[in-house]
């Protein structure tokens, strides 16, 4: 991995944070991550204040990456339990998640349709306990979807 001569100076770090801000959203955490991997021998106190710098600014917020990161992954077909781990391990706080990514959020039940409609086919069918309806309820469970909206989607799809 390539990394750079440490930064002598605040205005370095800031458009290397800036240069990654402008490709994506990132949270709090996973810049001073990148800026840590990018500068190894800066100190995370000075990468730290140049984050906190901008957030006051507002040019880094971990409420905007939150709502852009649930909106992306609901597009990819994942569900609540898996959205929130993703938002955990990068430490957005609670109180964030919570605002963005609803547990009751009414598209769970049609995402899931969707990826099972997508696997079946439109007017395919399940038999309740075979290997395919495992299959399915096991890779929802992997896409983050509780057990009440797997158990209610393949309840649709069944014979």
């Amino acid at each position: 991995m390539h990394t750079e001569s440490p930064p002598s100076d605040v205005p370095v770090l800031r458009r290397a944070a800036m240069d990654f801000l402008a490709r994506r959203e990132h949270s709090f955490y996973e810049l001073s991550q990148k800026l840590l991997g990018k500068f190894p021998d800066a100190s995370a106190e000075l990468i730290e204040q140049v984050l906190i710098r901008l957030k006051e600014q507002n040019l880094q917020s971990d409420e905007r990456f939150t709502e852009a990161y649930v909106r992306y992954r609901k597009s990819k077909g994942f569900a609540y339990l898996h959205i929130k781990s993703d938002l955990v391990q990068r430490k957005v706080p609670m109180a964030i998640i919570n605002a963005y990514l609803y547990e009751d959020d009414a598209d769970w039940p049609e995402i899931a349709l969707g990826l099972v409609s997508k696997r079946l086919g439109d007017d395919g069918t399940l038999e309740y306990g075979s290997s395919q309806h495992r299959r399915l309820a096991k890779f929802l469970e992997s896409r983050g979807f509780s057990q009440l909206d797997t158990r209610r989607v393949l309840a649709l799809k069944l014979n």
